[in-house]
């Protein structure tokens, strides 16, 4: 019955505060390195789903902006998928390790069907760029785990053919990747499968598939790194259909947003689209200008980025014969590439064999960057203005590179044009000797291909006969749920024949929800009860505390009347009537505006100082950001504070003291009131105290614990007081935590 309770009254606050609080964003700064060499980890995803999300540097730093409480998804390939909780503002170090060994799944059970299927979709993602057939494998593996009757049966399957298409599309298989795109979507819709499949139709030159796929996407709310994959992928189709003003437009749109966001790597290839669409039209000088953007933007970036754009930007000037800019770009990238290169040498990696899969699809992108490729369209551009001298030894350079890495296609371009230069150059045994070297090298490249082209056939039908056992398997997963329904009907003819029991059962269950709710109505009113009590004991409490106070504003007249000072008696007489028609007003009411508190307090301490003024100063400051007609107080239960504070600390310190009374916002919630003094402070107070006094407890204090521990007990701590004493010599700090309470009286 408690539970209810709490469950319902948990129903109605929790929104109430989701509501009342301000998040506020701030700035969460973090790194990604390796755990072991302390390596930065380039180009990891940090997101917070549904809001934003940004990409890792060349050192591995990141900046996001974020509310405490939101959740980061940190995810790149070479590692599993890390959450994290945002807490405080403290920088966020991540340090990854290695991926753990291989594992096999083993055999479907109840208890480990969750395990295996979580086991195997991380093992697909682990093995997606090593190895196609193994990643595939363990796609069909996590689906040979999904039940019927899981209720997440169609979101796994939904991230499951992602992922196959993720692998299709990684190892350049479009049409495969943008069926498994399609059946994903098919179980359950996705904005950013939706995009996967929209490249997909375009890599498989569906131009007019994929703009119907980026249309139906436009009118829906998307984030701003959607809306601009989206606007490109609008762009790339136009491009496809030779509509070269729709492809400018689009392309421009994303690239606005892309700068806005500072996605520098998007905003170079955006840069690099508008320059080819723009020479398409003719529009050589404004094309010129997104290129030398894109090469300046990339410059600041890493080297690899930065060498492969100036090789796109020298491709550009080539088209257009501007030869002197081309070669000039060309060096510029070549510079970058031998740093590549000598890093990696350095780094002394494990070579992938030149023949196999992985190394072409892994460096089928990036083959422009390389020095063999630069040296040889270098020489190209000086052949193309006949300075053949000049040409000659960037074509030996090439050579000797490409015949290192066996790299024979630009072995053989370079040895075909060093043949051609020589010829030109009347150097005909040279020139004999290089068509003898390039024919060759052409022998041995129709050889490297047959044997690309058959090894290329054999992994497609790999992935073919991968493909069709996760065919199969959905099949028979079809068959065996038209089964399952039709013993769902059985067992619905079955259950007809068993109304009445059903009713018996029905019956029994309103009964019991009958008897819980009146046990929660129970409760209720037990609640409630306390509650009442609570409040007739705080009256109680500050019923007592108006005689209490009246009898110490007395106790100050008839001093004044003992030392027969009529006119400050009369004084005093009349602001404490002020002040005793404000406590009178007060006394009937459980809670006050802290406007009120703060105007008797400032009366109480007016009358003090009137009658001490040769003992202090006093100072009562109130945070201009506090509005202090939205906080509820108690009535009177700051003055017995003040009240100690000057009888027992400053009246009796020799020289003048000082008394300070500050309202501090500390949050949108909470505002701390400090109360000090300079006086003699707790220790000496009590050494002064008669025999009489010492046997005797402040009534004023000892009623303010009681009241604050009922509030505490009713609002759940929301008055929290701290006393401490100030130095050795004297003096006195009192700390009250005041948090907003809820509206008083009403429950």
């Amino acid at each position: 019955m408690r539970t209810g309770g709490l469950i319902l009254m948990l129903c109605w606050v929790i929104p109430l505060l989701g509501y009342t609080q301000q998040k506020q964003l701030i700035n969460i700064k973090g790194s990604v390195k390796e755990e072991k060499t302390r390596k930065p980890i380039e180009g990891a995803e940090i997101k917070i789903l549904g809001k934003r999300w940004v990409t890792t540097n060349a050192f591995g730093d990141f900046t996001i902006e974020a509310v405490i409480g939101d959740e980061l998804m940190i995810t790149h390939d070479s590692f599993r998928t890390i959450t994290y909780t945002i807490k405080d503002t403290q920088k966020i170090d991540v340090l990854v390790k290695e991926n753990p060994e291989e594992f096999e799944v083993t055999p479907l059970s109840k208890k480990n069907s969750e395990i295996t299927y979580s086991q195997s979709f991380d093992a697909a993602k682990k093995n997606l760029k090593k190895d196609a057939a193994k990643s595939i494998d363990y796609v069909r593996k996590a689906l040979e785990t999904i039940r019927e009757d899981d209720r997440s049966a169609a979101k796994k399957k939904a991230e499951l053919y992602e992922t196959l298409g993720d692998i299709y599309d990684y190892w350049k298989q479009a049409d495969f990747a943008e069926e498994n795109y399609q059946n994903s979507l098919n179980n359950s819709f996705s904005k950013d499968v939706k995009i996967k499949l929209g490249y997909a139709q375009l890599a498989n030159s569906n131009y007019n598939n994929a703009l119907v796929t980026f249309n139906e996407l436009y009118p829906k709310r998307l984030s701003t790194a959607q809306r601009i994959k989206v606007d490109e992928g609008i762009g790339d189709a136009h491009k496809g259909l030779s509509d070269e003003n729709n492809a400018v437009t689009y392309y421009n749109r994303a690239l606005s947003l892309a700068q806005k966001k500072r996605l520098d790597k998007i905003v170079i290839t955006l840069n690099s689209k508008l320059a080819d669409v723009l020479q398409v039209q003719g529009n050589l000088n404004e094309a010129e200008d997104y290129i030398d953007n894109s090469v300046q933007l990339a410059g600041r970036k890493n080297k690899r980025t930065s060498a492969k754009q100036r090789a796109k930007a020298a491709d550009f000037y080539n088209t257009n014969r501007s030869f002197d800019k081309e070669i000039q770009l060309r060096k510029e990238a070549l510079e970058d590439i031998e740093i590549i290169e000598e890093t990696a040498a350095a780094a002394a990696p494990m070579p992938l064999k030149s023949d196999s899969i992985a190394s072409k699809v892994d460096s089928r992108d990036d083959r422009a960057i390389t020095s063999q490729v630069q040296n040889y369209k270098i020489a190209n551009a000086f052949v193309a203005q006949e300075a053949y001298d000049e040409a000659l030894p960037y074509l030996k350079e090439s050579i000797k590179k490409a015949a290192s890495v066996n790299d024979l296609v630009v072995q053989k371009d370079a040895t075909r044009k060093l043949g051609e230069v020589y010829r030109e150059k009347g150097e005909l045994k040279k020139a004999s000797d290089a068509f003898e070297e390039y024919g060759a090298i052409v022998d041995k490249l129709h050889l490297q291909k047959d044997q690309e082209i058959s090894q290329a056939e054999r992994f497609r039908k790999e992935l073919i006969s991968r493909a069709n056992r996760i065919t199969t398997l959905e099949k028979d997963r079809e068959l065996n749920e038209s089964r399952y329904k039709l013993a769902l009907a059985s067992q619905e003819l079955t259950n007809q024949q068993s109304v009445k029991q059903r009713i018996i059962i029905y019956s029994l269950i309103g009964l019991t929800i009958l008897l819980l709710l009146a046990g929660y109505l129970m409760y209720r009113n037990m609640r409630q009860q306390q509650y009442a009590n609570n409040l007739l004991a705080l009256k109680s409490l500050r019923s007592q505390m108006n005689p209490h106070f009246i009898f110490n504003a007395l106790n100050s007249v008839n001093t004044f009347i003992a030392t027969s000072d009529e006119r400050a008696a009369n004084k005093y007489l009349t602001d404490f009537s002020l002040l005793m028609r404000s406590v009178l007003e007060n006394s009937e009411e459980d809670f006050i505006p802290l406007e009120k508190e703060i105007e008797l307090l400032e009366l109480y301490v007016q009358l003090e100082h009137f009658r001490f003024q040769d003992k202090f100063e006093y100072v009562i400051e109130v945070d201009p950001k506090i509005d202090s007609k939205a906080y509820m107080i108690p009535p009177m239960l700051l003055q017995p504070y003040v009240e100690n504070a000057v009888w027992h600390g400053l009246r009796y310190k020799e020289d003048k003291g000082l008394l300070t009374i500050n309202f501090i916002k500390k949050d949108t919630d909470t505002i701390e009131i400090v109360i000090s003094d300079n006086g003699i402070g707790r220790d000496k107070s009590e050494t002064l105290k008669t025999l009489n006094q010492k046997k005797q407890k402040s009534q004023g204090m000892s009623n303010i614990k009681k009241r604050i521990n009922i509030l505490n007990k009713m609002y759940k701590d929301e008055v929290d007081v701290f006393i401490t004493d100030l130095t050795q010599q004297g003096g006195t700090r009192v700390q009250l935590i005041l948090k907003k309470m809820p509206k008083y009286g009403l429950k």
